[in-house]
């Protein structure tokens, strides 16, 4: 299979860093809007109240606000490398998975470029950084879904619906929507044109594997 994964919101968590940055711009904020991360709670571990719901809020700011916040996070030097792996341990389970199954595997971004190296390059770094070995990155920008025609991706995974609509409209990929807000809360959208949604990337890998190895005995019967 040719897969495309989504790296910010869908295996990086850039919310969380993102929040950091607006807590040190903007003392005077509500913290409730400002979550630390949207990286799934250790079972067990002690609630916080101030953490607010999954995800940050840009909605929270005024568009000067976003601005600035903007403005502070690529002056960084290799901003993109600070961030955390929402579900550590994910991307080394794909790179093993990718080689085990034959998977070719496209990591998409439309991160805008940073203070050091670029975008495409810390990208790499940090892929490789949390296990995934050799990986391929593209910098895009434009139409998920014809983005996926042009690369003849099978699986496209994505945290964002109007990525996965515009994947399931602009080509024959299938897509996979990585939703950790429920699966009550789904977008109608999504599932009136039969987008898949998962709540976590291990989920997703769970489903992926079955599939091949489901072709896989299809083909060879």
């Amino acid at each position: 299979m040719r897969l495309g994964f989504d790296l910010d919101g869908t295996v990086a968590d850039l919310q969380g860093a993102l929040a950091r940055e607006a807590r040190a711009l903007f003392p005077g904020i509500d913290p409730g809007t400002l979550p630390r991360s949207i990286a799934p709670q250790t079972p067990g571990a002690p609630t916080d109240e101030t953490t607010g719901p999954p995800g940050f809020s840009m909605s929270s700011l005024s568009s000067r606000q976003q601005r600035e916040l903007w403005d502070v996070a690529c002056a960084r030097v290799n901003f993109w490398e600070t961030l955390e792996e929402i579900e550590p341990g994910s991307l080394a389970r794909l790179s093993s998975l990718a080689r085990e199954r034959r998977w070719e595997v496209i990591f998409l971004t439309s991160r805008p470029e940073t203070r050091g190296d670029t975008a495409q390059l810390q990208s790499h770094r940090w892929l490789t950084a949390r296990g995934f070995e050799l990986p391929s990155v593209f910098v895009v920008h434009g139409s998920r879904g014809k983005i996926a025609g042009s690369l003849q991706l099978d699986v496209l995974v994505d945290d964002r619906p109007e990525n996965c609509l515009d994947i399931a409209i602009d080509s024959s990929a299938r897509a996979v929507l990585v939703w950790r807000g429920g699966e009550d809360t789904v977008p109608g959208s999504a599932r009136q044109l039969g987008i898949g949604s998962v709540s976590s990337i291990a989920e997703c890998l769970d489903i992926l594997e079955t599939l091949d190895r489901a072709n896989e005995d299809v083909s060879m019967v």
